[in-house]
């Protein structure tokens, strides 16, 4: 009798544990105690994050887990739909979530809804265009995007941002195409401007190099930039800046959600309703991994000026108008996609 007590006890005291902690699979600005933190402390739970890059790991990661593992999910916007079809995300129960408050241009209703219910919320955007050295270049010479790849004017001074789909979107509408009409017709002039863009490349960089190429003065522009690159540099190093040019930019967003399988739901719906409150969005947007704006507009209420005026708050409706969304390619055309980015890396 005593050893079933105790074993009904430690199996009690185990339940507990698990109750108290939370596991989700995020992008790195999720990683800021500053954020975490304050949603700790106020439901007494420990919140686990595993820091992840490109939605393919992502997926890898889940496969490779056990049913129950994981709880939140923080997820590219547009590939929520294959979240969705893999059958990994829960319905939200969104008349708790302040959905009103949403800028209506990143609900991305037809990615995150689907036969009445909504799987995921847009939490955080941007863009991803041109970061530089506004005392090394003005941004009018960089308002016509094919220069980047035409004009000798740029050779060596410029890095790119080692992430496909961004900038190959970027390339396309620099040719006057739009993201969302990209087929395989249109990758031979694509990837002849990549090469061209290659050339006057001094690097490919990812996230953390990119943002150093630019601050220690390696290059003068980054291309597939943006505030997520220069805004929490602003205050120490104010001649890094970010601009559209006037082809317009790829807006970015990212996403969360719950697990289908999460054994924790309700205490996964209390962090998705803390990250989308405005206090949750502001910490967020100011993330000491990258600033980016807040999909919240009752955020711009508590972040402060010198925060909005970083995040170019009052030039949001103008920005959202001239961007466009990440290419969303079928399997085919992204394996092309990723085929002509390899051949320029090797170029």
């Amino acid at each position: 009798m005593r050893t079933i007590l105790l074993a009904t006890v430690a199996a009690v005291a185990a339940s507990a544990a698990q109750a108290e902690e939370l596991n989700a699979l995020v992008w790195c600005d999720h990683t800021d105690p500053a954020l975490i933190e304050p949603f700790e402390k106020a439901h007494g739970v420990k919140v686990n994050l595993k820091e992840y890059e490109g939605t393919g790991t992502a997926l890898s990661i889940v496969e490779q887990s056990r049913p129950g593992d994981w709880d939140v999910f923080v997820i590219d916007g547009i590939d929520v739909p294959r979240a969705i079809d893999a059958g990994l995300l829960a319905p939200l129960p969104v008349a708790e979530l302040p959905m009103a408050d949403i800028f209506p241009e990143v609900v991305l209703e037809g990615f995150q809804s689907r036969d009445g219910n909504t799987y995921a919320v847009t939490e955080k955007f941007g863009y991803n265009t041109i970061s530089y050295n506004k005392e090394k270049i003005s941004a009018e010479e960089l308002s016509e995007m094919q220069a980047l790849w035409s004009s000798d004017e740029f050779a060596g001074r410029i890095a790119i941002y080692d992430y496909y789909l961004p900038v190959m979107g970027m390339v396309a509408m620099g040719l006057g195409k739009q993201t969302a009409d990209i087929g395989e017709g249109d990758l031979p002039a694509i990837r002849d401007a990549l090469f061209g863009l290659k050339k006057n490349a001094r690097s490919v960089v990812d996230v953390v190099s990119s943002q150093t190429a630019l601050a220690t003065g390696e290059v003068d522009i980054l291309v597939g930039g943006g505030e997520w690159v220069t805004a929490i540099l602003a205050a120490d190093q104010p001649e890094l800046d970010w601009m559209i040019p006037d082809q317009g930019a790829v807006r970015w967003s990212q996403s969360i959600g719950v697990f289908a399988d999460s054994e924790r739901k309700d205490l996964a719906v209390e962090f998705v309703k803390y990250i989308l409150s405005p206090e949750g969005q502001a910490r967020l947007a100011t993330s000491s991994c990258y600033w980016a704006m807040p999909a919240n507009a009752k955020a711009g209420e508590v972040l402060t000026d010198q925060q909005k005026a970083a995040l170019r708050w009052d030039d949001q409706p103008d920005y959202l108008k001239r961007a466009q969304l990440y290419p969303a390619p079928d399997g085919d055309l992204d394996a092309a996609m990723q085929d002509a980015w390899t051949e320029m890396l090797q170029h």
